[in-house]
């Protein structure tokens, strides 16, 4: 019997206030931000699509964390909560001690506004990952599809699968200034479909035509539309063992927390 084409891994949750030590905007609205930690030499982080929940105060300072109790995650009583959403690290770097977030700045958005005024020595709360979701690496070919909130995903997996390995990527973005530029030796072939002139996610990925052979399709951003793309290459006849369709925000909800929140 085959193994199966993808595996989830758990990890041991842990919280841990992590410090700025770069602040970036890598595209007009885009912030890359790197923090580090003594902790993270224990950090595990195996898949590309991972997601660790940043703990945010928005009085300033240090953000309360909460503590692992015998029923489970427990706050501090009368401390004040911090804000929390769920980001993709976009790389790390076990032996610097370093993870990479990458925030998509948005009107609306506690973290987003947090990002665009971070400064090295700034700290956050990092609850997580609570496991990994591994995609075997020898199939035929990789779809990667989603809009700008999926781009950390879409960008680390780009960056970190074998040299030879064909991967189709198709993003969605506010304007051309957004498209970014990936370090890989896969077989990349990537179309940015730009809102700005009015394109269509949904309309580019139903154009596609599917390479023949056994691939994964990943799709990532907007709830409705990954669920729309998920049906559409369903019924084209694609194996749903071989998709997965993330909702990282609501159209309408500033910070949609459901799994992600960009």
């Amino acid at each position: 019997m085959d193994r199966p084409v993808a595996e989830r891994v758990r990890h041991e949750l842990k919280f841990r206030l992590a410090e700025v030590v770069r602040a970036e905007r890598i595209t007009p609205h885009m912030a890359r931000i790197t923090f580090t930690d003594p902790s993270f030499a224990e950090f595990p982080s195996l898949s590309y699509d991972d997601h660790v929940k940043i703990f945010i105060n928005p009085e300033g300072g240090d953000p309360a964390l909460p503590v692992l109790g015998p029923n489970g995650v427990e706050w501090l009583a009368g401390a004040p909560r911090p804000e929390g959403r769920d980001y993709t690290p976009r790389n790390f770097d076990k032996q610097k001690r370093e993870l990479v977030i990458d925030f998509v700045l948005h009107e609306g958005g506690v973290a987003a506004e947090w990002a665009a005024h971070a400064k090295p020595g700034d700290r956050i709360g990092i609850g997580g990952p609570r496991g990994s979701f591994v995609v075997r690496s020898d199939l035929d070919f990789y779809v990667l599809i989603g809009d700008e909130t999926a781009l950390p995903a879409i960008g680390r997996r780009i960056e970190e699968l074998p040299a030879g390995t064909t991967v189709n990527a198709l993003v969605e973005v506010a304007d051309a200034g957004e498209c970014q530029t990936f370090d890989t030796t896969a077989d990349l072939s990537i179309t940015w479909v730009d809102r700005s002139k009015g394109a269509s996610l949904i309309n580019a990925a139903k154009e596609m035509a599917l390479l023949p052979g056994r691939g994964y399709i990943f799709i990532a951003g907007e709830a409705s539309t990954s669920t729309a793309l998920r049906e559409h290459f369903v019924d084209q006849g694609h194996d749903p063992d071989l998709i997965k369709a993330a909702g990282y925000w609501r159209r309408g909800e500033a910070d949609f927390d459901d799994g992600h929140a960009h």
